[in-house]
């Protein structure tokens, strides 16, 4: 069997390795230009097809047949060959729920408020009004299609118990953009973005620091992708399989970000998950230097700590764009609470807890070169670390022994 995806923008797409874990048929990627979808119908060779924007609609017109729940959303996002007849259907719907039901939450009853109009925006009123929400409203910025605008969604958000963003803001292109702030959405119960990466977007990390549950777009990638498995091969995937592939998805991409005080083992550390994990390792403060052509003592000198500081943050920044790393930051890097919120959204934090009286100064850390500013840095910036970390690593008189106590804690996090 072959089988595609096919869209504008293709060069990021997981879909390759989600479906080779299925395991079933070749999968390939077909970039497009926006008018490129004739010529291809017209001359490709395939048994089943992914579609992704800008495609998802004007595909309809040129099928044999639409599944009646496709037809009905008016977006196609999954076309099979069958008896020379090619039939569309729309496996977001079920990606959509199964993400949905997976995060427990209950729509039945309840007021939903999708973000965007467009074809996803679709699928998801379509799955709220399925599952029995009393009330779908969507939001748009123009407020098009009987939408509300997000002004007059802030001013009505008391009325939501679900939140759903369709719309593209907030994706790796952009990942310090949010596309609505939840500061007057207190009676939220739940935030769905179908975005996967950043595998946590702004949106979804403010709605976990409010307490409101809530999940990216991952797992709706991979569940869509195994509703077209089931359709290109006549054979459901099994349960076990498609959380499988999330989970190992996840912890493919998922960084892992160790904290803390200068000389807690970091380094050294850092080497020794990325050894265990397969992973690429990176220490922040080597790549201040390098792109600097200077050393941290050298920088601080010619542009003090502020200097030091916006070249972290902009090393930091690059690295949270990037997945499945294992990233050894400065000591201050927790400092300014961008940096834990980019970080988060590709990565988990931990904490090396390493005792003051195990910790030695040093002349390369201008802020701790003496023992009276060490100790008076490790009072001040004991709970940051705390406060940033996902899990606290408080064995690290070796360096395997910390290591593995990350590795452990990894499986242990809820996703």
């Amino acid at each position: 069997m072959n089988c595609f995806l096919i869209g504008t923008r293709l060069s990021f797409s997981l879909s390759p390795a989600i479906h080779a874990a299925f395991g079933r048929y070749d999968y390939g990627l077909r970039q497009l230009s926006p008018e490129g979808l004739a010529a291809f119908l017209e001359t490709a060779d395939f048994d089943g097809l992914n579609v992704t924007m800008p495609f998802k609609r004007e595909i309809l017109s040129y099928l044999d047949a639409v599944d009646p729940n496709a037809a009905a959303i008016g977006a196609v996002n999954t076309v099979v060959c069958r008896d020379g007849k090619r039939i569309g259907y729309n496996t977001d719907y079920l990606g959509l729920r199964g993400l949905l039901d997976s995060a427990g939450f209950e729509l039945r009853g309840k007021r939903v408020l999708i973000l965007g109009t467009g074809g996803t925006s679709r699928t998801a009123r379509a799955v709220a009004e399925d599952s029995g929400a009393a009330a779908v409203v969507r939001v748009s910025r123009t407020g098009r299609e009987e939408a509300m605008t997000y002004a007059q969604a802030a001013a009505s958000c008391g009325d939501f118990d679900y939140l759903i963003n369709t719309t593209p803001v907030g994706a790796a292109s952009n990942p310090d953009d949010c596309p609505i702030s939840l500061a007057p959405f207190s009676g939220l119960r739940g935030v769905a973005d179908v975005v996967y990466s950043p595998l946590r977007t702004r949106l979804v990390l403010e709605a976990l620091a409010r307490g409101i549950p809530a999940v990216g777009g991952l797992e709706m990638l991979v569940r869509q992708a195994a509703a077209s498995c089931a359709l290109f091969t006549g054979t459901p995937v099994p349960e076990q399989t498609v959380r499988a592939v999330c989970q190992g998805l996840r912890g493919e991409r998922e960084s892992v970000v160790l904290i803390g005080m200068p000389g807690s083992g970091k380094t050294t550390v850092g080497r020794l998950i990325a050894q265990k994990c397969g992973k690429q390792f990176v220490d922040s403060d080597d790549e201040v230097i390098r792109l600097a052509g200077a050393s941290i003592p050298e920088i601080f000198q010619a542009e003090g700590e502020a200097g030091f500081r916006a070249r972290e943050a902009a090393v930091l920044a690059n690295l949270a764009r990037r997945s499945g790393l294992v990233i050894a930051t400065g000591g201050g890097a927790v400092l300014d609470p961008v940096n834990v919120r980019r970080l988060r959204q590709n990565g988990r934090l931990f904490f090396l807890d390493r005792p003051l009286s195990a910790l030695t100064a040093a002349a390369d850390h201008p802020l701790s070169d003496t023992r009276e500013k060490l100790a008076a840095l490790y009072a001040a910036r004991h709970p940051i670390y705390e406060a940033s970390a996902d899990r606290t690593v408080s064995d690290c008189s070796k360096p395997e022994t910390a290591a593995d106590a990350v590795c452990a804690m990894r499986k242990e996090i809820v996703p």
